[in-house]
């Protein structure tokens, strides 16, 4: 590891967290040896600043380490905040034993040298979900274990589908859908509301379309992905959705649905509580994909992961700590929590088995891909952002798809050389 590459990727703009898909303190900023390899205090920092000493999180994270014979030190920082601090711990030895990050920071942080690969600390990941674990592969190896997934679906407002005339198990594909929001303006309601917003949550969101396409990151501008652009476009165009899109966070398109008058909402696992408070009937169904079946959806969720330590004799106690966390009965727990869908098929039946209203998110989750997988890595970052400026071109009208989409590829491909 060398200063230059860690600067290099502090100075990276962390694009690829997803406010919404990323779970969101005042502690010091501790991670370095404070004991001896057996015993003593071991650091772990997450993302989640909104659990306190009382919560079942926290609690989890003191049993761990009672059980592995330490004490553990934890700190709650929001999820960029961590990145920085992470990065920053690093260059001065210092890092916590244990981090906890949003999936596609791994690559940044696995890039600048600051994170161990689960053969060094023998962190056994087979009973991962494979889709699930790529988010954390690099050059083939993996850096940490997913905790958990979030992903994309579309809710619909039964009453809105109802009064048009509209089976929602019907809709498997682009057209199926299309005809359906087509028969919802015809009755008097608005379709399908989503986010458009000129950053990574905007692009979190059109990557169902995208990759239902069939498209691939590495050539924006094929005939596949101007397809995918193309039907946005066209629903703006004929009414099916609002101009407020461009504008639009997750947070806000849930808000224009939860208005009562939308008949779809393109949105994630954790709107499930507040889709229970809307006040109507709701259901979930998969984003379909082009030519049928279930899109793949970005996945959102964390990675536990093991910093690069100079006394390698505490890898042993932080593999240990790393399997409570990750174990089927403390990663059901956390799961629940955050909301999560288990990143392994047995946790998953559970989760199914006390909830079968999740079996459409577990769909999801199981066709779902991470953003940096397919070795992307450090370069999905620099294709976002012309992907984004892109659809925002589209739909705004200043450029048509094609166009924009083959400018996009230019600028990503000289980003990404």
């Amino acid at each position: 590891m060398t200063r230059q590459r860690l600067r290099a990727a502090a100075a990276l703009t962390l694009t690829a967290c997803l406010l919404a898909g990323c779970s969101n303190s005042s502690s010091e900023d501790s991670g370095g040896d404070t004991g001896s390899e057996a015993g003593g205090t071991y650091t772990i920092w997450d993302p989640y600043p909104q659990f306190d000493a009382t919560s079942d999180w926290v609690k989890l994270l003191t049993r761990c380490g009672t059980d592995a014979g330490v004490t553990v030190e934890r700190t709650g920082y929001d999820t960029t905040d961590l990145t920085n601090k992470a990065l920053l711990a690093a260059q001065q030895d210092n890092s916590p034993d244990v981090l906890i990050v949003d999936n596609p920071v791994v690559s940044t942080l696995a890039d600048a040298g600051v994170l161990t690969t689960t053969d060094e600390l023998k962190v056994d990941t087979a009973a991962v979900s494979p889709n699930l674990l790529a988010a954390g592969q690099i050059g083939g190896k993996t850096y940490g274990i997913p905790i958990g997934a979030n992903t994309l679906a579309l809710y619909y407002n039964k009453a809105v589908l109802d009064k048009a005339g509209v089976d929602p198990s019907t809709i498997k594909d682009w057209a199926g859908l299309t005809a359906a929001l087509e028969k919802v303006k015809a009755s008097g309601k608005k379709g399908i509301t989503f986010s458009a917003i000129g950053t990574e949550e905007g692009s979190f969101q059109f990557l169902p379309w995208f990759w239902g396409s069939g498209a691939n990151l590495t050539q924006l501008d094929s005939a596949q992905g101007v397809a995918a652009l193309t039907l946005w476009t066209d629903w703006l165009k004929k009414g099916y959705a609002p101009n407020s899109v461009l504008n639009n966070t997750q947070t806000t398109s849930w808000q224009e649905f939860a208005a009562g008058d939308f008949a779809f909402s393109e949105n994630g696992t954790w709107q499930l509580a507040n889709a229970k408070k809307t006040g109507f009937e709701y259901g979930i169904i998969p984003i379909p994909s082009q030519a049928g079946g279930t899109a793949p959806a970005p996945t959102g969720g964390e990675f536990v992961t093991a910093p690069v330590q100079s006394k390698t004799g505490r890898y042993a106690v932080t593999e240990k700590l790393i399997g409570c966390l990750t174990s089927a009965d403390n990663a059901y727990t956390t799961d629940t929590t955050l909301s999560y869908i288990a990143a392994t098929d047995a946790v998953q039946q559970k989760q199914v088995a006390e909830n079968p209203e999740l079996k459409v998110w577990v769909d999801a989750v199981k066709a779902a891909k991470g953003r940096t997988s397919d070795d992307l890595g450090t370069k999905y970052p620099k294709i976002s952002q012309p992907m984004w400026t892109a659809f925002q071109a589209a739909l705004s009208g200043s450029k048509a798809p094609q166009q924009a989409l083959t400018d996009a590829q230019t600028t990503a491909a000289a980003a990404t050389k």
